[in-house]
């Protein structure tokens, strides 16, 4: 079944005995979509080194999430079990198949550490983020099994390893970031910003944490 819009572009391209996959066409098109003009882009997030980082810290802050910093990888599972204790959790956490956590030391630490989605039993999950945004303290989670984006949503507690490289000072220089990894075509099937924990302000304008999602974020830098 067609619909009339298919019918009016079939119209047009046998008029212009054309098909849309010329490549002549296809570069004219790629370069007006490479030479479009960016947006205004604020300048608090302009800033680098340390300052982004610091940024980032102030803004993570800011909106009801928690932070601290490691120098290693080494030192993400001892900071996911400090965190734990310090709120008087139990120590167990969910995370997904990415390979940087493989490769941390989880065995040193007394947590009970299980892997793959979430089906909303998990009162904890740890997730890697792709990146982050200074500007306002946002997380970038891309979907795959490494990250299920069931971890981002269902349990109560989420922490949120990211590294310092990654943190870019706006939104634009994030979305670039992703395409550049991904390729053309090939977007995650997912990416959700993440800007502290979930909350909501309809039920006679009051504050309510957790009302859609964890009611605890945590983040931890790596390489700070």
């Amino acid at each position: 079944m067609t619909s009339a819009r298919d019918d009016i572009l079939s119209n047009i391209r046998r008029s212009l005995g054309v098909t849309g996959a010329e490549r002549t066409r296809q570069g004219i098109v790629d370069e007006r979509i490479d030479r479009a003009p960016r947006g205004v882009i604020p300048k608090r997030g302009q800033v680098s080194g340390r300052e982004r980082l610091d940024l980032f810290r102030a803004q993570v802050e800011g909106a009801l999430a928690t932070i601290t910093e490691v120098a290693s990888p080494d030192e993400v599972p001892a900071a996911v079990a400090e965190f734990l204790r310090g709120h008087n959790l139990p120590a167990t956490i969910r995370r997904g198949d990415d390979p940087r956590f493989a490769a941390m030391p989880w065995a040193e630490t007394a947590l009970e550490v299980s892997q793959g989605v979430s089906e909303g039993r998990d009162l904890n999950a740890v997730s890697h983020a792709f990146g982050g945004v200074a500007e306002t303290g946002t997380l970038v989670m891309v979907s795959g099994p490494e990250n299920p984006s069931t971890l981002n949503f269902l349990p109560d507690n989420h922490i949120v390893v990211v590294e310092a490289k990654d943190l870019q000072g706006d939104y634009e220089s994030a979305w670039a970031k992703v395409r550049r990894a991904y390729g053309k075509g090939e977007m995650p099937r997912t990416v959700n910003f993440i800007t502290g924990p979930s909350r909501s302000g309809d039920i006679e304008q009051t504050l309510l944490l957790g009302a859609h999602g964890p009611r605890r974020l945590h983040v931890i830098v790596v390489g700070g």
